[in-house]
Parts: structure tokens; C-alpha cells; sequence
């Protein structure tokens, strides 16, 4: 059936699934999304390192260059690799996730994630190894890329399909914290070991012990997400409690696209603006800002991090809201507010006060947490659960990619040619309105039957 952007459409006709997804208890839900969120939070953190690390030594001990900017450029296209193969991790773990369970594509994908995250701190550099280095770097961030395809869908999914009634946007929202928990955690790591080492100790090698920590994380998580429970919702839609299942797409993605073009496209758009906020201030500004402005690292690490708690603060009461009002008034709310500070947020640094650019990055951050702490559970209800894990890990692994994975070096570039943070600001407030333009597109999502 086409894409409607006015209700739900169903796969196929047949008899409702005698089970609900309601049928997972309130403490289940619990640990499932605790799970999830330690989940995100290992993975983002991996990722946060990886960001930081670039920002700060991957340019000059990878791809050694007499031009500053030319380093930390090929250094940042390194991080947009990982991005380019999160597609592929769409497919791979959307497949896994809708044919064989949110819990097997979760616990394949977290491994991946752990493999290319302790390869990179044990990476020779180029002075070292030539030309390996640069090309084993790549190679392990697309595989980290891989991984990060499949990971925030389905979190969200095993998260949300375990949810109580009522409390959807609530238990999608607790795996999404993991983003900016994780950038916590690295910057927790980072400071202490920039400090101690200090910043020619940290170039030198210390920067592979954030890397080789998250070993420990990577135990842990799979452990945690080992345990759970398969997803009410899949065991339900597969027809291990449904009399008369509905057929499994052999290519969920290629039904996705026959059957749900414009809620993909309208979805990824939504999500754009967002994915913009968050890596330009957690990780490009934190090369910019010390190299163009001359404001220490500690000040940017300490700026980004009190922001990213601040958003932590309010993701979940805004989450616990939009399960009472609706989605889109919310989100709407945020993309308004992120539209209209994107300038001021990013025109603070040239004022070089660590707090006025604190207190900036602060509203800024929080101001993503309102466009986003729905996010999650509305992609995932754009979508019927036998398309859900590839369509909301689609819609949210493009914006990802287009909004967030080419922003620092589309930055890197506009201020080669345009050197003032405003440039920051008018890119990311247009992101921020093309978001708001596909939000008024699309429907409320807050009453969508969920099981179906």
C-alpha cells in the first residue's frame, strides 16, 4: 500500500494478534529499558571518544600534514566514514531486528561496536606504520558505523514495545539519554587523562586509554542486554502468540520504501536539524573553538558537558509529557526554539567567557532535549511493528548521517572560507527549519495502535 502521512496503514488485513504488548509487567519494562539505555550509552560513548579524539590528536597522528586545518579535515572525514556505513547497519540489523527479534540485532551490534572500539586504542599511527594506520582507521570506523546503524532503533524499539500503556514516550526516551550520558562518561575519562598526561603526553599515546577503557563498559552492557526479554510486540507480530501472523518481509527495507516512502522521508527530515545541534557542539566546536578562538579545551569539554546534563535533566519529564499531551507539540516547541538560538548559541563563543558560552551551549542543549526526547518514540510509531526496527533506525540513522556525520566537515570548510561562529549558527538554524517544515507534515502519533 502507498505512504499515507495520515494514519498508520497496516502491512496486511487479517485477525489482531491476541497478545499485547502491554502484557510485559511494569518491572520488566524497567529492566529492559535500563538495559537499553546501557546499551546507548556505551556505544555513544564510543563514539564521543572517538570525536573527541579526532578534534584533539587523530589529525597529526594519522594523517601528519603541514596544514593544520587539512589534518583535522582528514581527521573529521574519518568520523563521517562511520557514518556512510550506518545504511548498511540499517539493512543488516533492520533485517535481523524484523525477521529474527530487537533483542538478537541488539546483542550482535553492541560486539561489533566493542571490536572496533578497543582496535582503534591498540591502532599503530602513521609514523609507525605508513599508510596501514590511516587505512586500519577506516576500516575500524566503518565497522563501528555498522554497529551504530542497528543500535538506537532498535534500543528504542525493545524499550518501547515493552512499555506500559500510557507510558510509550516515557521508556523510548530512556535509551535516548545514552547519547549525551555517553559523551559524559568520555568527557569523564578524557579530562582526568588530558590533565595528568598533559596535552603532549595525550598526543604522544594516553589518548588510546579512553579507547581501551570502554572494554570494561563493553562486558558489562553485554551482559546486561544478554538477559532481557525479546519484545512483547515482536514475539506477537512474529505469531508466537497470534493465531494468524502476518507474513515477514524477506527485505523489510525495500517494503519500507513500496510502502512508506513519504514517512521516511518526512521522518529523517524531522530528526535533521537535532543530529546538527549535537555534533557541532559536542564535537566540532570542541576542535574549532581551541584552534580558531583560542578558548581552551578544558573550557569547550566543560561547556558541552554541563549543556549535555542540563538536556539529560529535562529529557524524561518532557518525555513523561508528550505521553500526555502528544508528540508534536512538544517537538515543534523544541525546532522553534532551536531555529531561533541556533545563532546566539554558536555567536557566544566569540565572546572567549566560559560562561556566557556555557550558559549558551546550556539552552541550546536543552532546547534539543525538547525537540528530541520524543523523537524516539515517534519515529517508531510512524511505522507497523513488522517494519518498525528498519524504519525508525532508517529515518533516524539518515538524519544522523546527513544532519550530524558530514556537519563538522561541512564546518571545517565554511569556516575556511567564512572564519566566524555565526556560519555555525545559520547552518544549524537551517537544519533546525527544514525539521520544523517536516514536523508540520506529519501526523500525531501519540493514539497509533502499536501492536499492529
Amino acid at each position: 500500500m502507498p505512504d499515507s502521512t495520515s494514519k498508520t496503514v497496516p502491512e496486511t488485513a487479517g485477525p489482531r494478534p491476541a497478545a499485547s504488548p502491554s502484557a510485559a509487567t511494569k518491572g520488566e519494562a524497567s529492566r529492559v529499558a535500563v538495559a537499553s539505555l546501557v546499551g546507548t550509552t556505551i556505544e555513544y560513548y564510543d563514539f564521543a571518544v572517538y570525536g573527541t579524539a579526532a578534534a584533539l590528536v587523530l589529525g597529526p597522528a594519522f594523517f601528519p600534514s603541514g596544514n593544520a586545518t587539512a589534518s583535522s579535515l582528514a581527521a573529521f572525514l574519518t568520523f563521517a566514514a562511520a557514518f556512510l556505513s550506518r545504511p548498511l547497519g540499517v539493512v543488516l540489523f533492520g533485517t535481523i531486528g524484523d525477521r529474527l527479534g530487537r533483542r538478537r540485532a541488539l546483542v550482535i551490534s553492541l560486539l561489533l561496536m566493542g571490536v572496533a572500539t578497543v582496535g582503534v586504542g591498540l591502532l599503530p599511527t602513521y609514523e609507525t606504520a605508513g599508510l596501514l594506520a590511516p587505512v586500519l582507521l577506516v576500516t575500524l570506523r566503518l565497522l563501528q558505523g555498522v554497529s551504530m546503524g542497528g543500535e538506537w532503533g532498535g534500543a528504542v524499539l525493545l524499550a518501547a514495545e515493552h512499555a506500559p500503556p500510557g507510558r510509550r514516550a516515557l521508556y523510548a526516551a530512556i535509551p535516548n539519554v545514552g547519547p549525551s550520558l555517553g559523551f559524559l562518561l568520555s568527557t569523564a575519562v578524557i579530562l582526568p587523562t588530558l590533565n595528568i598526561a598533559g596535552q603532549d603526553g595525550f598526543a604522544d599515546g594516553a589518548w588510546r586509554i579512553p579507547f581501551l577503557l570502554s572494554i570494561v563498559l563493553f562486558v558489562i552492557g553485554l551482559w546486561v542486554r544478554s538477559t532481557v526479554s525479546e519484545s512483547p510486540v515482536f514475539s506477537s507480530a512474529a505469531g508466537r502468540t497470534a493465531p494468524a501472523p502476518a507474513p515477514v518481509s524477506r527485505f523489510p527495507l525495500g517494503a519500507l520504501l513500496k510502502q512508506h516512502p513519504g514517512r521516511l522521508l518526512l521522518g529523517t527530515g524531522a530528526a535533521i536539524g537535532g543530529s546538527a545541534v549535537y555534533y557541532l557542539t559536542i564535537v566540532y566546536s570542541l576542535s574549532y573553538a581551541p584552534q580558531s578562538l583560542g578558548i581552551s579545551r578544558n573550557t569547550m569539554l566543560t561547556a558541552a558537558s554541563i549543556g549535555a546534563a542540563a538536556g539529560i535533566a529535562v529529557t524524561l519529564p518532557i518525555a513523561r509529557l508528550a505521553d500526555r499531551i502528544g508528540r508534536r507539540p512538544l517537538m515543534l516547541t523544541g525546532a522553534i526554539g532551536s531555529v531561533v538560538w541556533a545563532v546566539p548559541m554558536y555567536a557566544s563563543l566569540s565572546s572567549r567567557n566560559a560562561l556566557v558560552i556555557t550558559g549558551a551551549y546550556t539552552v541550546g542543549l536543552m532546547l534539543l532535549a525538547v525537540m528530541f526526547s520524543p523523537m524516539a518514540t515517534f519515529l517508531a510509531e510512524l511505522f507497523p511493528a513488522r517494519l518498525r526496527y528498519t524504519g525508525a533506525s532508517a529515518t533516524f540513522i539518515l538524519a544522523n548521517t546527513l544532519g550530524g556525520g558530514f556537519a563538522p566537515t561541512i564546518a571545517t570548510w565554511l569556516n575556511s572560507h567564512w572564519d566566524s561562529p555565526l556560519v555555525l549558527g545559520f547552518y544549524t538554524g537551517g537544519l533546525c527549519l527544514l525539521s520544523l517544515l517536516c514536523l508540520l507534515a506529519l501526523p500525531e502519533t501519540r493514539d497509533h495502535e502499536f501492536d499492529a
